[in-house]
């Protein structure tokens, strides 16, 4: 009995791997990732600690995945998540990966008679005009901007997990994924929480878009991971569910908090303009998740940058 976790080499794919390993003693992970912005080395403990039950496969999932075990549960979290991956030259790979990646894995799950969990994102909601952000409201996304790829490709892989539900009944899950944060972040990956508490690290410049009044909420990677492992045991939500922190902090007041629990940084602000199509709100409403998962965070933003920023302080002097 296994469990197939795609993009597993990921920042979300490594703790959440690392966490069924804990869990489920009677099942094998199987990771798949393609490594383009994940690394062999960050799940090199999960081989060494659990060498008889982790398996790593190097492959891209816009191929045909052909696996001979007997997968039970999918996670698809392979995709550039930050737009210093998926902007440019990657655009097109971003959109086949989210499109051909997941027609391939629904297919997969068909095979097998499996569930199987899509990470989507909350910037299917694009600038929002509705706050928070409800999995009703249908988004306003800029369908030709420089997001677009990552944007409208999540939306399109929605679409193909509701048709594998509709047209052939596969047990899909959808999970809607506001900004998160925590343990083996790529000190390098462009979001804002590693770039800020990196910059602070350093004593540089701390780069803020904008005026800093625009809203993230941020939630702890171990509170996500529970959230999909809740959803993923659910039986009949084949609808989207918002996973998320609903505490809103701009990012003014996130360099804040970053410099009070780093004093001896030297770093200043410097302003910088808003990039295209940069929301300027993200709240999610996450009444779903709590009545139909028992699920809401609980590692607030200050615990969970202690234990971030002790990270990233190993992996900046490595």
């Amino acid at each position: 009995m296994s469990i197939l976790v795609a993009g597993g080499a990921g920042f979300i794919g490594i703790n959440l791997c690392k966490y069924l390993l804990e869990q489920n003693k009677d099942k094998k992970i199987i990771c798949l990732d393609n490594l383009y912005t994940g690394k062999f080395k960050n799940i090199q403990f999960l081989k060494n600690n659990y060498e008889d039950r982790f398996f790593f496969i190097k492959e891209d999932i816009c191929n045909k995945i052909q696996i001979e075990d007997n997968i039970t549960e999918i996670y698809n979290l392979a995709c550039p998540a930050s737009p210093v991956a998926y902007q440019g030259q990657h655009a097109l790979d971003t959109i086949k990966t989210c499109i051909i990646g997941t027609i391939n894995l629904a297919e997969l799950a068909r095979e097998y008679n499996a569930k199987i969990l899509q990470a989507s994102t909350s910037e299917i909601y694009g600038e929002p005009q509705e706050h928070p952000q409800k999995e009703e409201y249908r988004g306003n996304v800029n369908t030709i901007g420089i997001r677009a790829c990552y944007d409208e490709g999540k939306r399109c892989a929605e679409t193909i997990m509701a048709e594998y539900n509709r047209i052939y009944g596969v047990d899909t899950k959808i999970v809607r994924i506001f900004n998160t944060y925590g343990l083996y972040m790529d000190k390098n990956d462009g979001r804002v929480i590693t770039n800020i508490i990196s910059q602070v690290l350093t004593n540089k410049d701390i780069t803020v878009y904008g005026d800093g009044t625009q809203t993230r909420s941020f939630c702890y990677v171990d509170d996500l991971v529970q959230g999909l492992i809740s959803l993923m045991n659910t039986d009949n939500i084949h609808f989207p569910i918002n996973l998320g922190n609903p505490k809103e902090f701009t990012i003014n007041e996130l360099v804040k908090l970053v410099q009070e629990k780093i004093p001896e940084s030297t770093s200043k602000v410097t302003f910088y303009p808003l990039p295209q199509d940069d929301p300027s709100r993200r709240k999610p409403c996450i009444n779903k998740a709590k009545k139909m998962l028992n699920w809401q965070p609980k590692i607030q933003l200050s615990e969970g940058l202690d234990k971030t920023i002790k990270y990233l302080r190993g992996e900046l002097w490595k």
